[in-house]
């Protein structure tokens, strides 16, 4: 924990949610982040992801106070200047302050102490695993999206609660309580409790019409 950086660069993406173990692919096109990109290939390919906020409050208004530290792991370039990665989670921080920014882009202090589990491994996580599933496959149903159920069925309980947490359509309030969740197995039981109200919203939507 020592040796992850004390300040770092911010891609602040609403709804994007990385959690640590977790690939995220994303389009960089603003030309601060293709800037902030240039900066953070050239020195350990490590930048912050934290989603902006309406709040003005905080150690750094505008942004919420838990983020996630990610490393590229892939590089692209398309014919029209965007830039094509893909970001692999390593620890949740919380940002404890702001220095000045560079290019644009915007730089935060880190602290990693409140999610040192990301780095250690937590124990395994205690869930209800196939009502999770069914909640969020029928949520999926409901809004005429499909879930690869061979590709859940064989992923392991971490892997499981992290890729239907990244890839839920879900606002970004929700995704930043998720990753605000203490541990796998609270973050499961949050998604069993927001996919089956929206099941039950949804499903009281279609009899009153």
């Amino acid at each position: 924990m020592t040796q992850l950086p004390a300040v770092l660069p911010v891609f602040a993406v609403p709804g994007a949610l990385l959690l640590p173990g977790g690939r995220l692919p994303l389009t960089v096109f603003e030309p601060r982040y293709l800037a902030m990109t240039d900066d953070a290939l050239g020195s350990g390919r490590l930048l912050a992801l934290v989603q902006p906020t309406a709040s003005g409050d905080g150690p750094a208004p505008g942004l919420y106070s838990v983020g996630t530290l990610a490393r590229i792991v892939a590089f692209g370039e398309t014919g029209d200047g965007r830039y094509l990665i893909t970001c692999q989670g390593v620890s949740r921080f919380r940002v404890a302050g702001e220095i000045e920014g560079k290019s644009g882009y915007r730089r935060v202090l880190t602290d990693y102490a409140p999610y040192a589990a990301d780095l250690a491994g937590e124990p395994d996580p205690v869930f209800d695993r196939r009502r999770l599933v069914g909640a969020v496959t029928a949520c999926l149903a409901q809004n005429g999206l499909a879930s690869d159920m061979a590709k859940l069925d064989a992923s392991n309980d971490r892997e499981l609660i992290t890729t239907l947490a990244m890839a839920a359509p879900l606002s970004p309030e929700e995704k930043q309580a998720l990753l605000e969740a203490p541990s796998l197995g609270e973050r499961a039981r949050m998604m069993i409790a927001i996919f089956e109200m929206a099941v039950l919203s949804e499903a009281g939507e279609t009899i009153r019409h």
